[in-house]
């Protein structure tokens, strides 16, 4: 094995032409001498320095005390067991199980077989587990070893995840049923009508095609609302940005929902001409949906009114009032599920489709808005939909209709008159 004292050949030639050097520079030889001594020494001490050794990483053993300030602020609940004893839990964890969950057997906290199963097993491992803080609930237990007898339990939230699955599993169900029922009806009157033409006289026949334009009425209204919900839900998230004449709106869309057989039943009061940022096609299908539903279900003998003006958060409302026959306040939060009805028989018989008031709300909550619905059995039922006004025109909005109004000795801020087809 080579030393590190011995000189390359290159080191040897410096150290003879820098002794030749000096002697040609006259300077005396033992002073050469000294100095190429002091160099080759100097090189000798150099060449004998060990290398430098980076300074060994010792790695500290893990504290409870570290692993308590690393979970102690996570949003998700989090344990340190302890041969399944919980050794450690984080805020959330105590939030969601109690303070008292520190000390306690891990298994008997969570008191599910799966659960069980995985922490007796002394295993890395999840398991999923129902019912941990309320019925519905569905978590996810991830258990993952980190030190010897010391594991992490990690609990994960999939109840919204199951509900959406859920949600849209009930709504397939639901619009395969509603689907499949006009077709059924459809399908019966044309094959009997095919079969038997001759059996059938000319009265019969116009009653099986009048059943079967209904029914196939009912199918495009019920395509076109599915594929509106759709549309709505897919630019959820996209806010409008059109700036819209609220009143010309309103009054447009409710006369056309109204039609000409049932104009006279529309009265308006307008006392405020607000401008909202919104998609036209939208917010006239609302306006729509709700006077049709209006003029449905409430009372023939009394006015639909539709109004509108500024709320005192300074946010547009279209007030759609009927005088009907109520709806009970157990249905109240169910009205703008897809497919709930409070009376199916008279709502399929009328056309509806059931997904009228999921629309509107949808379409509301895209425009930043809220609906509200009060009724009183008895007495009638109103439903409000807010928007935000486009910033610095509320007050406008206000005095527009007001100078309006006092230039026309014939009308009024508020006013109850019959639209004009």
């Amino acid at each position: 094995m080579g030393s590190n004292r011995t000189f390359p050949t290159f080191g040897s030639l410096i150290a003879f032409f820098t002794f030749a050097g000096l002697i040609a520079l006259g300077i005396d030889v033992v002073i050469a001498i000294a100095v190429l001594v002091l160099w080759i020494g100097s090189l000798i001490l150099i060449a004998d320095r060990p290398p430098e050794v980076p300074p060994e990483i010792v790695e500290q053993p893990i504290s409870r005390d570290s692993i308590r300030k690393l979970i102690e602020n996570s949003s998700v609940p989090l344990l340190v067991t302890e041969n399944n004893s919980v050794a450690l839990a984080n805020r959330t964890a105590r939030k969601m199980l109690g303070q008292h969950i520190v000390g306690q057997d891990a298994r008997v906290a969570f008191r599910q077989p799966e659960a069980i199963a995985l922490l007796t097993a002394n295993r890395n491992g999840q398991a999923i587990v129902r019912g941990l803080i309320r019925r519905q609930d569905i978590w996810q237990i991830n258990r993952q070893t980190i030190d010897g007898e010391l594991a992490v339990i990690e609990l994960i939230n999939q109840t919204a995840e199951a509900d959406i699955s859920r949600a849209h599993t009930d709504f397939v169900a639901n619009a395969s049923h509603e689907l499949r029922t006009p077709l059924a009806s459809i399908l019966g009157y044309v094959e009997t009508l095919s079969e038997s033409p001759e059996d059938l006289d000319s009265t019969t026949s116009k009653k099986f095609l009048g059943i079967i334009e209904r029914e196939a009425r009912r199918l495009q209204a019920l395509i076109s609302d599915l594929m509106s919900l759709s549309r709505v839900e897919a630019e959820k998230h996209d806010r409008p940005e059109a700036p819209l004449n609220l009143r010309e709106l309103t009054e447009r869309a409710a006369s056309d929902a109204a039609g000409t057989d049932r104009i006279e039943r529309i009265a308006f009061e307008f006392r405020a001409e607000p401008r909202v940022q919104g998609d036209q096609q939208q917010l006239e299908q609302v306006v729509r949906n709700l006077v049709d539903n209006a003029l449905k279900y409430g009372s023939a003998e009394t006015p639909v009114i539709v109004r509108l003006d500024i709320g005192q958060a300074g946010m547009a409302r279209i007030s759609v009032i009927d005088q009907g026959e109520g709806i009970a306040p157990e249905q109240l939060p169910h009205l703008t599920r897809r497919f709930y009805r409070t009376d199916p028989g008279r709502s399929r018989a009328s056309g509806g489709t059931g997904l009228g008031l999921a629309i509107v709300k949808h379409i509301v909550q895209r425009h930043r808005g809220r609906l509200d619905i009060e009724s009183q059995v008895g007495q009638g039922t109103t439903v409000v939909v807010r928007l935000p006004v486009i910033a610095g025109e509320t007050d406008r909005a206000i005095s527009g209709t007001s100078k309006a109004a006092e230039s026309d000795p014939d009308s009024s801020v508020e006013r109850q008159t019959p639209a004009v087809s």
